[in-house]
């Protein structure tokens, strides 16, 4: 705990995305999901996901896109498994808890896994 703070503001939530994703594409078993299939740009994705999860943890107006559409292309493209939102999941947690200690990390993580969950749900109807 010592040495750890609360997520404040987008520069920790651009930390959190910034050390999340180097896990994310250290591994095979998903990176292949955001190199080869999605061809995500880093440079372009990560203002959008500190956008996002600003909206989400911090109640603010910054991200106006539907999060759900750009999953489901991905998914008919690549399905998504049960294995990658767990992977998936996993990662962001442990990097939260690298990084934070406090009530908006509960938040966020709590978030993170609702999310994760109804995206897997409306995976397994398509």
């Amino acid at each position: 705990m010592k040495n750890k703070r609360d997520i404040t503001n987008r520069d920790d939530l651009l930390l959190l995305m910034q050390t999340f994703y180097k896990k994310l594409l250290a591994d095979a078993s998903i990176n292949y999901l955001f190199t080869d299939v999605a061809k995500v740009n880093l440079d372009h994705h990560f203002p959008v996901l500190v956008d996002f999860w600003d909206a989400i943890l911090f109640q603010s107006n910054t991200y106006q896109k539907n999060a759900m559409q750009p999953h489901i292309a991905l998914h008919q493209k690549s399905r998504l498994e049960k294995h990658h939102f767990e992977t998936w999941l996993a990662y962001f947690k442990s990097s939260v808890d690298e990084l934070f200690f406090g009530d908006n990390v509960f938040i966020i993580k709590e978030r993170a896994t609702s999310i994760a969950t109804v995206m897997q749900i409306k995976m397994m109807q398509l």
